[in-house]
């Protein structure tokens, strides 16, 4: 995969720039398969929104809202009442975050600030019904076979079934939604280019939509 080094620092400056286009809060969508190094994009990408702003920005991340692995796209409703439909009215959220260890939601509730900026990291975070209160969509991909030696040594062999159940409706979900077709930025999750891994990325892709 060919591509462009960027830089996150840059990035973050266009962000600021950009529409908030839920409520007052400008919405940043990372979404990608498993494995494919979402996380990574999202923390480095945090990083130079708070050097920009000089706060961090807050961090949802799908996998904290999914009630066990049956949940993997059904989630929605759960981040709409409690995340997203607070920020459109300019209210702050608050999300009960799942432990994948009990089985169950942790009774504290994690507040989600109505600032300038909310990060959205996981699969299907980008998906249609959210793309009009997006100020970037961003689709980070690597090859399957990385993706799934990543999530394995993250997750533990004995997740395997799940794991490929995951990635199947993953495949689905894609597939319907067009996501990466749709995306403002797609992201080299494992890149060839010779770079600096802390402060750029690699885009492979994308429209440059919300900054038009």
């Amino acid at each position: 995969m060919t591509g462009r080094a960027e830089t996150y620092a840059e990035l973050a400056r266009r962000i600021l720039a950009g529409p908030a286009r839920l409520g007052a809060t400008r919405l940043v969508a990372v979404d990608g398969p498993s494995g494919a190094g979402k996380t990574v994009f999202t923390g480095r990408l945090a990083g130079a929104l708070a050097a920009a702003i000089g706060t961090p920005p807050p961090v949802v991340r799908t996998d904290d809202l999914l009630d066990g692995w049956s949940d993997q796209f059904t989630f929605w409703p759960r981040l709409d009442d409690w995340v997203l439909a607070p920020l459109r009215a300019g209210r702050p959220g608050r999300y009960r975050r799942y432990s994948w260890l009990r089985g169950e939601f942790t009774p504290a509730w994690v507040p989600v600030p109505a600032g300038a900026v909310v990060l959205l990291e996981g699969v299907s975070a980008a998906r249609a019904a959210i793309r009009p209160e997006l100020t970037l969509a961003v689709f980070v991909t690597a090859p399957e076979r990385l993706r799934l030696d990543r999530a394995l040594a993250r997750d533990g062999d004995h997740l395997l079934p799940h794991l490929r159940r995951w990635r199947r409706g993953e495949d689905v979900h894609f597939a319907a939604d067009r996501t990466a077709e749709h995306a403002d930025l797609v992201v080299d999750g494992a890149p060839e280019l010779n770079h600096d891994p802390t402060t750029r990325y690699v885009r492979a892709g994308g429209s440059d939509g919300p900054f038009t």
